[in-house]
């Protein structure tokens, strides 16, 4: 009985100790514009909205792929943001507030200068793909399973 109960604990600690393993090293804009100064990396930028079905879904599915977990944390500095946010944020030199906190579904500032799409309101999800300068490499306006979003990643070399 004593060998099956510490069997069963070192599993529960180790299924826990690759779940922490395996997530994407999320980063606020504070800790990329310095990440960025000290390391220059591509930068992914995933945009969401608590109410938007497809951004959960990417969350659930697509990046929790141990793929796109390792190419993510390998390759690129991601950034998850939540369009909706009250947050002031301060990156490069400027500072960025939500001006529509009062309206339905309050779009910040960030994301309505990064994806928002000529002539078409603004859609979730919402990736933006940057260059280690801070360029603009693409945008995708949709769901993505783990298998277009690893093409995509390694389309971005």
């Amino acid at each position: 009985m004593k060998i099956s109960l510490i069997t069963v604990l070192l599993l529960i600690s180790n299924t826990r100790f690759s779940q922490t393993k395996h997530t994407i090293h999320w980063l606020s804009f504070e800790q990329l514009e310095d990440s960025l100064k000290s390391n220059p990396k591509k930068v992914i930028i995933d945009f969401y909205a608590d109410w938007c079905k497809p951004c959960l879904k990417m969350q659930k599915e697509t990046f929790t792929d141990s793929l796109i977990v390792h190419t993510i944390n390998k390759g690129y500095y991601a950034v998850k943001m939540n369009i909706e946010t009250k947050d002031t944020i301060h990156f490069g030199n400027q500072i960025f507030v939500n001006k529509r906190l009062k309206k339905r579904n309050p779009i910040h500032q960030i994301p309505l200068l990064m994806a928002q799409q000529k002539n078409k309101p603004f859609s979730l999800p919402a990736l933006v793909f940057l260059d280690e300068q801070f360029n603009h490499r693409a945008r995708y306006f949709q769901y993505l399973n783990a298998n277009q979003l690893l093409k995509i990643l390694k389309n971005q070399h």
